[in-house]
């Protein structure tokens, strides 16, 4: 009975997705098998518990930014700024997660503030002042957001502009904040990846097979290509 049920599980992992195998384990858990439970509970625990391929720090030494196990749910956040300022984000798009697969894109404009646009800004992303000044502030678009983020870990290709941006929105509306665990696919894939060319988004996530060079800037573009990205290396 053991070899069958490990044999059941090698192929199962290789060949389906994991919604697929929780089915099939559900279905056949009802024999009222109480080892196939007890083996079943254990793999999906140890899944979620699996380490990052490549990552064998000492706990210690482990870097902030990386994950120590797989990330099988979370977000992938990306702005695009109007200006200099932290709080001139003039567009968001947000990816989710759930099981290892996309479930779930967001994108919306924001009137920035200040409501003003940079030359060099509207050269990378295309956006300009018509394009927001009637737009929602960001407590109206982080409302239709919020609730689906809710629990889950951040990822960001940059984080230290993105997680920046996103507290300095919630203090700037006096939202509060909670704390989100943000990781970072550009540093990750530094760490993980140092065979690359560069460890750019476009470079990385076309890497992975996704190719961002029509859509660069575009914040959900960008948020999903982080996605993509964070699946394969986290």
């Amino acid at each position: 009975m053991r070899a069958k049920v490990a044999l059941f599980f090698g192929y199962a992992m290789q060949n389906l997705n994991f919604k697929k195998i929780i089915s099939l384990t559900v279905g056949l858990a009802s024999l009222d098998t109480k080892y196939f439970r007890n083996f079943a509970a254990d793999m999906f625990w140890n899944r979620k518990k699996q380490k990052i391929k490549g990552a064998d720090w000492p706990d210690a030494e482990w870097p902030s930014y990386i994950p120590k196990y797989h990330l099988d749910d979370f977000a992938a956040i990306d702005f695009e700024g109007a200006n200099g300022e932290v709080t001139s984000a003039c567009s968001m798009g947000v990816v989710i997660v759930r099981d290892n697969e996309i479930t779930d894109r967001f994108y919306s404009l924001m009137k920035p503030v200040p409501n003003r646009y940079d030359f060099w800004t509207t050269k990378v992303h295309g956006i300009t002042y018509k394009d927001t000044n009637h737009a929602p502030l960001f407590p109206e678009v982080w409302s239709q957001i919020e609730g689906h983020v809710k629990g889950l870990p951040m990822v960001a290709h940059g984080k230290s502009f993105d997680e920046r941006v996103l507290k300095a929105l919630h203090q700037l509306y006096h939202i509060p904040y909670p704390n989100y665990k943000f990781y970072c696919t550009h540093l990750g894939s530094e760490k993980l990846l140092p065979e690359l060319e560069n460890h750019k988004l476009q470079t990385v996530a076309l890497h992975f097979g996704y190719d961002l060079a029509k859509n660069h800037h575009n914040a959900v573009a960008d948020a999903e290509a982080c996605a993509v990205i964070a699946m394969n290396i986290f």
